[in-house]
């Protein structure tokens, strides 16, 4: 690999010298400044520390921080004069360079020779990256991110979609199910940690794929990395679904007819959902998204309130007294409660962003808390009001006569739009950047063909398995649990193998165990019914 040419690619957006000198100087302050004497006490050098970061993708630091953002349209909002990397990176890139830029400034293959010598401009290659990323403007990096943003930010990546799902989870299991949710939560609380834990034993480490290259190499980046991005198209279609689901409880007798070609509501409002987002996977510009996005946190406590409204105030009430346990579908219930904790993708991120990284085991606390009560709060209203009739998305049990159903219904309608076209962005920078030649980087023409096809691939996805809480079930089995409870552990384990007490093996064996078996069983109840659904 020539790394001459490929710094001079870098570098092509740069404003000057001076500048690029400027950056490099605030990372490495940035950078010191987020390590203590006890940070320090427990790194664990490796031999090849420059190898963690020159392997693909070297889109996913750009992608997560993105989808894992919380934009405001005043960054100051929570009383800082920027809004952390998440904000501050998100106004950065939709005020100066847009997304099919990037391929022209970072043109890295798939994989890089790790032997590639370091380069002169940094001792770290990823602070160099990250240095040369701001040069871009592509990520405006800063470490003064608060102990309220990085909550906020938290509970926006884990408190999704995940919850209109939760009364479904407790009829697929029963009551006692709901144990399931609090030990999923307290083994992701500690599988969090272990992520820290890895970050903290080595400066080059920054994001989830680091640490699986730390652990296992560049096999373990590529694994880490493939099972971050599936799960990103995955949520995409889900999406489809969702939208599919709640226009045609809006509108049942919605079809069209064309050439002989028959479309119901749930095809109809499928595509019509696919055309009216691609617009918006087009854009230069994703600030005009963004005064939507920053509610992510707000419509998730919209529709909680909604339910809850219907439940205790209007005619609905509370009337079921629901099953006990249900062994047969529990494994179901065991892939949905599973998808509810799936942020651990984004964790590293809100870690090293933080102004006092000490603040962080306070943060998955607060995180993990809040969008516990809330799953609890919502899977046991939404059961007990709705019983055996639960739909795999509440929203679709509502009267739709009820004001409050209305809000609910259509929060849960334009939601999508805000989130849809920012995974389709990510999902295609990462291809973009390492599959396409270093001369087709800056045609447009390629962005949009690669985005319009990821799109329209979602839609046909969508069609082909319309089962919401199914294909969430699936997602949280198989993808969910590889990032949240089988591989921290492992990649712990790998790395500070020289310093973790008994204690810690034993119990990083049980969560592995338990998410083996859980993904093991999840995994094959979602397909069997899917497989049975399809042939009805």
């Amino acid at each position: 690999m020539n790394h001459s040419s490929s710094d001079q690619s870098l570098y092509l957006e740069s404003d000057g010298e001076d500048e690029r000198k400027n950056l490099y100087e605030e990372e490495d302050d940035g950078a010191l400044s987020d390590y203590s004497d006890a940070h320090n006490q427990n790194q664990h050098h490796h031999s090849k520390p420059n190898s963690y970061s020159t392997a693909w993708p070297k889109s996913y630091r750009q992608s997560i921080d993105l989808y894992g953002s919380l934009p405001s349209p005043s960054p100051g909002f929570l009383g800082n004069s920027s809004l952390s990397r998440f904000g501050s990176s998100f106004m950065s890139l939709t005020k100066r360079h847009t997304p099919e830029s990037l391929p022209a400034i970072i043109t890295k293959p798939l994989l890089e020779d790790e032997e590639a010598p370091k380069r002169k401009r940094s001792s770290h290659s990823l602070l160099s990256s990250k240095a040369s990323s701001r040069v871009c403007h592509e990520i405006a990096v800063s470490n003064d991110s608060s102990f309220g943003q990085a909550v906020l930010n938290g509970v926006n990546v884990l408190c999704g979609v995940g919850i209109l799902s939760t009364p479904y989870a407790v009829k697929e299991g029963g009551w006692l199910g709901l144990l399931i949710l609090f030990a999923f939560g307290i083994l992701c609380f500690y599988t969090g940690l272990l992520l820290r834990y890895c970050l903290d034993s080595h400066p080059d480490l920054q994001t989830y794929p680091d640490i699986g290259h730390a652990a296992f190499g560049t096999t373990g980046r590529i694994l880490v990395s493939v099972i971050l991005y599936l799960e990103l198209y995955a949520m995409s279609v889900e999406y489809i679904i969702l939208e599919s689901d709640n226009l045609s409880s809006l509108f049942p007798n919605a079809a069209l007819s064309i050439g002989g070609f028959h479309l119901d509501a749930p095809h109809l409002f499928a595509l019509l959902t696919t055309i009216a987002v691609l617009p918006t996977v087009w854009l230069r510009d994703l600030s005009i998204l963004s005064y939507i996005s920053a509610g992510g946190v707000i419509a998730s406590v919209l529709v909680v309130l909604c339910l809850f409204w219907i439940g205790l105030v209007d005619e609905v009430g509370i009337h079921s007294k629901g099953t006990p346990l249900n062994l047969a579908t529990l494994p179901v219930s065991v892939g949905l409660y599973g998808y509810c904790y799936s942020g651990h993708g984004v964790f590293p991120n809100i870690y090293t962003s933080m102004a006092k990284p000490s603040q962080f085991p306070a943060v998955l606390v607060t995180c993990f808390g809040i969008c516990t009560l809330m799953y609890a709060g919502v899977a046991v209203m939404g059961y007990s009001m709705f019983g055996e009739s639960t739909e795999s998305q509440f929203t679709l049990n509502m009267p739709q006569d009820l004001v409050a159903s209305k809000i609910a219904l259509w929060t849960t309608v334009v939601s999508p739009f805000t989130k849809y076209p920012f995974l389709m962005i990510f999902f295609s920078n990462s291809l973009l950047i390492s599959l396409l030649p270093s001369n087709h980087g800056t045609s447009r023409f390629y962005a949009i063909a690669i985005r319009s096809a990821l799109a329209f691939s979602t839609l046909l996805v969508g069609l082909a398995i319309p089962f919401f809480g199914l294909v969430m079930s699936l997602i949280g089995s198989f993808l969910t649990m590889l990032i949240t409870l089988i591989l921290p552990p492992a990649c712990f384990l790998s790395i500070l193998r020289t310093k973790v007490t008994p204690t810690q093996v034993a119990i990083c064996i049980v969560i592995i165990t338990v998410g083996t078996v859980c993904s093991a069983l999840g995994t094959y109840s979602a397909l069997a019914k899917i497989i049975e659904k399809l042939n009805t």
